[in-house]
């Protein structure tokens, strides 16, 4: 069982604040740890107008967003962060040994029953639990960008998950309005196996010249409704991000449909990442 509601999410990128935000706004007193000072200071600060947007839009009054601003608090050092909490959210790069090095760390400074989460949406939850104290308490929890948007959560069950902390992550997981599915530890879980060749069958498409970007979206959007095309959400997601975890997947299933395409490695070595970079697939520069 999860002893308090206090919730901290490390690392302030864009699914860190994303997270965050829904976090506070569905009431547990929530801290947001970033290395870099300036990264949280964005990252608060666009938590901030995202929920005066949701209140402008209707979606949220202006008394839910001075309470979930008051829930909300930034911290500086990892220790400061996990102070209290019952439950850590890892949201840092897609690399299986920083957030491994992580865990370590935060194990160190937490009691034994504090409940450890990793938003990977795609790393082995199993071996990412692997050498700390207690692997029973971590499991996956992995939002989708943007998390105040889209609702969906997957919980991941590692190989020694522990069944009752798992339930209270999925409760957790419907306190904070998400559309919880339960997955077992398997390279991609469900919906990056998916979404993954789906979005690189979409760059090889473009790269072939069968269409452009924004008629390939339009064809997903409007004909299978989806909420948003495999390119304009690649660009979402960062094209680094997508080759790193189509890489992965390549190398543990050893399947073709994973192999990165040329078109996204050229892409990602020009530095053309997406909407964080302001150019990937579309233009994002205002």
């Amino acid at each position: 069982m999860i002893p308090s509601p206090n919730i901290t999410v490390l690392g302030a990128g864009q699914m860190g604040q994303g997270i965050a935000h829904i976090s506070a706004l569905a009431g547990f007193n929530t801290r947001l740890y970033d290395k870099d000072k300036s990264t949280l200071e964005v990252a608060m600060a666009a938590v901030e107008q995202t929920l005066s947007k949701g209140v402008e839009l209707g979606k949220i009054t202006n008394a839910d967003r001075a309470r979930t601003l008051e829930r909300l608090t930034p911290a500086m050092t990892v220790e400061h962060g996990v102070e209290d909490a019952g439950l850590v959210i890892e949201a840092i790069p897609e690399d299986i040994n920083l957030k491994k090095d992580l865990f370590r760390q935060v194990a160190d400074s937490v009691p034994e029953e504090t409940v450890l989460a990793s938003n990977t949406s795609s790393l082995s939850i199993t071996e990412i639990a692997s050498g700390i104290p207690s692997p029973d308490r971590v499991v996956g929890m992995h939002f989708f960008n943007p998390p105040h948007i889209i609702k969906l959560l997957e919980v991941i069950r590692g190989e020694k998950s522990a069944s009752e902390i798992v339930d209270r992550v999925c409760e957790i997981g419907r306190q904070m309005d998400r559309e919880v599915v339960l997955i077992s530890d398997s390279p991609g879980f469900a919906s990056s196996r998916l979404g993954v060749v789906l979005g690189l069958e979409a760059i090889r498409m473009l790269e072939q010249g069968v269409a452009s970007a924004a008629d390939i979206d339009a064809a997903m959007v409007h004909g299978y409704r989806h909420p948003i095309g495999p390119l304009r959400l690649t660009d979402l997601v960062g094209l680094d991000v997508r080759l790193a975890i189509a890489q992965y997947l390549h190398e543990k299933l050893g399947s073709s449909q994973f192999e990165p395409p040329k078109l996204l490695q050229e892409m990602v070595r020009d530095g053309l990442l997406g909407k964080k970079s302001g150019k990937g697939f579309y233009c994002w520069k205002e």
